[in-house]
């Protein structure tokens, strides 16, 4: 008979506890979906400059030229390739978000300026104060402990038909 009472006994904890679990899990859920969440860089499809000086992109450095720049599918908006019109020289680069003070008039691309060294430091899509910020080198970390910053150089860009389509 004391067999029977400490079973039920288990089986009555056995289920406060699943019942005290799926509160609490649909008390997470529900806290979950009215959380805000900012989103990540929000450049949509690619972009497209001109850009009319050497600059770096990452660790990679490049030549004035035409330019596509886009994010890398499945890569939850924190990788993005650069590249060449012509094909002949890439690299990818890491990004995060990055706010405007208030909402860019036109699509452009921002460099830092290093004495004669430039490099690509933010996305804006135009209208959009959400952005994307380039994640500094060790190259531009370098530079910019050796030498001050002289400002940023804003290079327009426009929105272009994907590679391969």
């Amino acid at each position: 008979m004391s067999t029977e009472v400490i079973n039920k006994v288990t089986a009555s904890h056995k289920a406060t506890r699943r019942r005290h679990l799926l509160s609490l899990l649909i008390g997470l859920v529900f806290a979950l979906t009215i959380y805000p969440t900012k989103a990540n860089a929000q450049i949509i499809g690619d972009l497209e400059a001109k850009i009319p000086f050497q600059f770096h992109a990452g660790n990679t450095k490049f030549p004035a030229g035409e330019y596509r720049i886009h994010v890398l599918d499945n890569s939850d908006l924190t990788m993005m390739e650069i590249s060449s019109m012509d094909g002949s020289v890439s690299a990818l680069f890491q990004v995060r978000e990055a706010d405007s003070n208030s909402e860019p008039t036109k699509t452009e691309l921002l460099f830092n300026k290093y004495g004669n060294r430039y490099f690509l430091a933010k996305m804006f899509d135009e209208g959009n104060p959400s952005g994307a910020q380039v994640s500094e080198s060790g190259y531009e970390k370098r530079i910019s402990q050796q030498t001050a910053m002289e400002g940023q150089t804003h290079v327009s860009a426009r929105h272009g038909k994907k590679q391969g389509k």
